[in-house]
């Protein structure tokens, strides 16, 4: 299959360009701050007491600060959602990029497990070097107070030993918990462990502010070694026996600093002569600059968001579709979302402190205020929340009346936030591809064309839907036929191209009811033919560029993903998105 390097750039260059320019950019920070306090003079001292441990160090935390700093932004779901929906961002790649926030985000996360590796290797052969290296010369730029104490009572017997022990413990939990693994069998441990970051961001406010590597201030008045010919001659010079008798105090005077310096003692080109004692300070902590603005923007947008979430949703309807599928129609004052856009739920009869997100099915518009979301029942919290809303079992598929609300649990909606699928009506083409639930970002989309299609920029709509069980597609069948009914009626019957798939069946099958029979003769048997299906999307749509959004399993993902990237012989290009919660 041949690859299109304009498609590649289109999708996965820009983004390979840019992991690539962000290991460059941290190995340059790593580079230039190793050279810093390898060859700065006002780390001269410090340098011959630790080795190359102080530049690594070093050299690893001014990298955790970049990232520390970083890591917090692509969590900032309402600024990114301004962004994506303002006109301060008008280029399609550039709002493209921000539907990678999730990856620079686990980027960052790698980045600052990595150097923290580096970071914690090099302070262990700092404490080892702080005991056996100690210098009663310097007594201020010891961390160790003897000679031979224990290196361990450094590390857990000291501000920033102890917090950075904990840190690593702190950071171990979130790295485990975060793999894949996890996430999918226990989610939950994922959750709490990750809300760890304001634990490990106390701690490493409290860690930098030790001072337990210091710096020299006085270079003028003392050049690194330089020559200090009192000390040199309290130390060095030895007096005959006989003008030590005459002057017994003479041994223990400093030589006038007014006289001349003996000839022995002149300095040379390659020597300067100190006019005092080296003094040392902390630096200040440069870690507060670089994690203040991140964690105070953070704590400023958690704080509007739970201000603007603090009143709870007026439930309208639930209603019980087949396969374990529950809808819920709410409405709420002031309440505006773009189709595509997804809502985080929380409700505390279920969890006092998860939440979870669900991509809106149904905006509010300026005709109806009501906007609802679909969810897959898996998992004990969609259990849970499924129990408390379906008061009898005898109602589970009957939309439960207005009367009844006062029997609902407490409901929250925190956002809406943005998504990739902002974008499918801003193409004149567009592919949407579902897999079972992921059509949920896509019944948004269906729903504002059902309101009117004419004043958005899509003029074709393929969609294809993939489900394994025929009554999954009763889910939106009514929508469907719906738009369906109305494009005929506009005489744009051409405007939407569905094809549902029915990819696991003992026979022919159909979709129950007679209003159905538009999407039955839809219907296929069987999984799409994918290369076919963007070849005959490619020759139908010569020289434009297609949007392709796809929200369902990894493995279909993937093969639409390398389709995009191809060549095609039609000039047709195709530029790749995918859902992913932040």
């Amino acid at each position: 299959m041949a690859l299109s390097w304009r498609s590649w750039l289109a999708n996965e260059g820009s983004k390979h360009l840019f992991l690539f320019f962000w290991l460059s950019l941290n190995v340059w920070l790593f580079g230039k701050t190793f050279l810093l306090y390898n060859q700065g003079l006002q780390y001269y001292y410090l340098h011959q007491m630790l080795g190359l441990g102080l530049c690594v160090s070093r050299a690893s935390a001014s990298v955790l600060n970049l990232n520390c700093c970083l890591v917090l932004l692509p969590m900032c779901r309402v600024l990114l959602a301004f962004l994506r929906g303002s006109q301060k961002v008008a280029s399609k790649k550039t709002r493209r990029l921000l539907d990678k926030s999730k990856t620079f985000h686990v980027t960052c996360g790698v980045t600052i497990c990595i150097f923290s590796v580096l970071h914690v290797a090099a302070h262990l052969v700092n404490a080892l070097n702080f005991s056996e290296n100690y210098n009663e010369e310097f007594v201020t730029l010891n961390a160790a107070n003897y000679r031979g104490e224990d290196p361990r009572k450094l590390l857990f017997a000291t501000v920033p030993g102890l917090t950075g022990v904990i840190m690593v413990l702190v950071l171990f939990l979130m790295c485990t918990a975060s793999t894949y693994a996890i996430r999918v069998s226990n989610y939950d441990i994922f959750w709490y462990t990750h809300n760890l970051f304001f634990v490990f961001y106390m701690l490493l406010m409290l860690h930098v502010s030790g001072g337990v590597l210091k710096y020299q201030t006085n270079l003028e008045e003392h050049p690194p070694g330089c020559f200090n010919p009192n000390k040199t001659l309290r130390q060095n010079l030895t007096l005959p026996k006989a003008f030590e008798e005459l002057f017994p105090d003479s041994t223990t005077e400093p030589f006038p600093e007014d006289l001349p310096v003996p000839e022995p003692f002149v300095q040379n080109s390659f020597m300067r002569v100190c006019s005092e004692e080296p003094k040392f300070q902390s630096h200040f902590p440069e870690t507060w600059f670089w994690i203040s603005g991140p964690l105070c923007l953070y704590c400023v947008e958690r704080l509007y968001r739970y201000i603007r979430s603090n009143k709870p949703v007026t439930i309208t309807s639930v209603i019980s579709h087949p396969s374990n599928v529950l809808e819920v129609r709410m409405m709420k004052d002031d309440f505006e979302a773009r189709p595509g856009q997804y809502v985080i739920l929380h409700c505390p009869r279920v969890s006092a402190l998860e939440s979870h997100p669900f991509t809106l099915t149904m905006c509010p518009t300026d005709t109806k205020a009501t906007f609802g979301v679909h969810l897959k029942v898996v998992g004990d919290w969609t259990e849970r929340f499924r129990d408390l809303l379906l008061l009898h079992s005898n109602q589970d598929t009957e939309i439960l009346p207005i009367f009844q609300q006062r029997r609902y649990p407490k409901l929250y909606v925190d956002g809406p936030f943005g998504s990739p699928f902002e974008e499918s009506l801003n193409y004149e083409v567009s592919l949407c591809v579902a897999g079972g639930i992921g059509v949920t970002p896509f019944a948004s989309v269906l729903n504002t064309l059902l309101d009117g299609w004419k004043c958005y920029k899509l003029r074709r709509l393929y969609f294809i839907w993939v489900c394994r069980d025929i009554e999954s597609f009763r889910w939106f069948a009514d929508l469907l036929c719906m738009l369906h009914n109305k494009l005929w009626q506009e005489n744009r019957p051409d405007y939407i191209n569905i094809q549902l798939y029915l990819s696991q069946t003992d026979g022919i099958q159909k979709i129950i009811g007679e209003k159905y029979q538009a999407l039955n003769s839809r219907l296929l048997i069987g999984r799409p033919r994918w290369k076919l299906l963007f070849d005959d999307i490619a020759k139908c749509n010569r020289r434009k560029t297609i949007g392709v959004f796809c929200c369902g399993p990894n493995k279909i993902s993937k093969i639409l993903h390398k389709l995009s990237n191809s060549s095609n012989s039609y000039g047709t290009r195709f530029e790749y998105n995918k859902e992913s919660f932040s």
